[in-house]
Order: structure tokens, then C-alpha cells, then sequence
């Protein structure tokens, strides 16, 4: 009787199992869907008559702070984490709950002045 012609795997030499709890999709729609909502209310402004260096100058710095500050928080708290205690937060899982926690912050500040 021969042994299975399975190749052997050492855990050394094989790539690390990535473990993704959430679907590459799923972030990709979150970053868009903050993005969306990010740049919602600009359309509006300058319909309504709001001054165009106005709108822009706020657009600088609210569009980046909740499409990319809000998720890189989120990163570097998870590899900081992972660091510290040992933990293994995959990086799609930390990006996609900080635009998930961006998106959830924007709506609730456009029903808020709403």
C-alpha cells in the first residue's frame, strides 16, 4: 500500500491563510458608498447658490477626512492591536469597518442638519 500522493506541507514555506470576514465587494462598495455620500451635499450647494471656493475649500477637507482618514484610523489602530496584543486583524477587515463607521457617522450628521 503507498502513501497518498498528497505533497507534504511545511508551515514554514506556505503562504499565511488570509482570513477575511468580510467580501472584497463589500469593501469596495463601502469605500464608493463613502464616497457618494461624502461629495452628496456639494451638488446642492452650488445649485443653491453657495460660493464655489466655498463649497470646494469644505469639500477639501470633509471628503478626504471621512473617504480616507476614518478607514487609515481604523488600519493603523488594527496593526498597532496586532502589534501589541498578538492579534491577527486582516487590513481589508480594519478598512472595511472604518468605511462602514464612515458611512454610519455621515448619515447620521446629514439627519442631524437635515
Amino acid at each position: 500500500m503507498q502513501p497518498d500522493n498528497h505533497p507534504t506541507t511545511d508551515k514554514a514555506t506556505t503562504p499565511r491563510n488570509e482570513q477575511h470576514l468580510v467580501p472584497k465587494y463589500i469593501t469596495v462598495g463601502l469605500a464608493l458608498f463613502s464616497l457618494v455620500l461624502s461629495l452628496a451635499g456639494y451638488g446642492f450647494r452650488l445649485a443653491v447658490g453657495h460660493e464655489l471656493m466655498d463649497v470646494l475649500r469644505h469639500a477639501a477637507v470633509i471628503v478626504p477626512a471621512f473617504t480616507l482618514g476614518i478607514p487609515l484610523l481604523f488600519w493603523l489602530g488594527a496593526k498597532l492591536f496586532n502589534k501589541v496584543k498578538g492579534t491577527h486583524i486582516e487590513t481589508r477587515n480594519a478598512l472595511s469597518l472604518g468605511w462602514l463607521t464612515a458611512c454610519v457617522s455621515m448619515l447620521w450628521l446629514m439627519g442631524s442638519y437635515s
